[in-house]
């Protein structure tokens, strides 16, 4: 930003979800504080002169202004992930292969579903977590559903108001366990009565997972509020 607006006329990037190395983002969402002189000077032309600086696989799609109270990461509602998964016996499709998961054995859509239901809710998920000093693992799933779209490919759609390190990959690491056989349908939902991380979860590979969406509240006057609400420490319900 200092190459568009100068030295000292932003600061503070922040953004909503940090992704593990090698995972996707369609729908990442970030804030930086900018003068206000400076940003009259840019506003109609930041995202242009941005195409030009960025690598060919970074691009920004809108800039606009917003409250002070607005912060990319503690205001989300929610964030939504995607995972792909290709059980098709001749892998992944060549113009998907960057985020799609190839997978050597067929797998059932019912089971992942059924068991992608026991999940859902507010939980410590401390069994899928890699656990960080001082962080809280409780999380609240609020959906985890597969679907198998009209190509052959399957998709999880992993949603919650936050997530912990490697908390995607690794649920969708227990539920191709079930899919393909290997494990009962019950099983990643016991995995939650655990307060370490488990070894027995494969954690799934990071490039078949794409952040797709960040949920703000509708009004801007709730920025501020669910800022609180997600910097407050989880505790695990009575």
């Amino acid at each position: 930003m200092a190459l568009i607006v100068g030295a000292g006329g932003a600061s503070g990037l922040t953004v909503a979800g940090r992704t593990d190395a090698g995972v996707h983002a369609t729908g990442q969402v970030c804030h930086v504080d900018i003068a206000a002189d400076a940003w009259a000077g840019i506003s109609d032309t930041l995202v242009r002169r941005l195409a030009g600086l960025l690598p060919p696989d970074v691009r920004v799609y809108r800039a606009y202004l917003v409250p002070t109270a607005f912060d990319a990461r503690f205001s989300a509602v929610y964030r939504r992930y995607e995972y792909r998964v290709s059980d098709a016996p001749s892998g992944a499709p060549p113009t998907r292969h960057r985020d799609t998961l190839a997978w050597r054995r067929p797998l059932d859509i019912d089971a992942l579903r059924r068991a992608a239901t026991l999940l859902l809710g507010e939980h410590d998920f401390a069994a899928y977590c890699r656990r960080r000093d001082g962080a809280t693992t409780i999380r609240t799933l609020t959906r985890l559903d597969w679907r198998r779209d009209p190509d052959g490919i399957l998709v999880s759609t992993v949603e919650a108001d936050a997530f912990c390190q490697a908390m995607v990959r690794s649920l969708v690491g227990a539920l191709l366990a079930v899919g393909d056989g290997r494990r009962p349908e019950p099983w990643p939902a016991t995995l939650l009565t655990r307060r370490d991380r488990v070894s027995e979860v494969n954690v799934a590979p990071a490039h078949g997972l794409t952040l797709v969406e960040v949920g703000y509240p509708a009004d801007e006057s709730g920025y501020a509020s669910r800022a609180g609400i997600t910097r407050r420490r989880r505790t695990p319900a009575a």
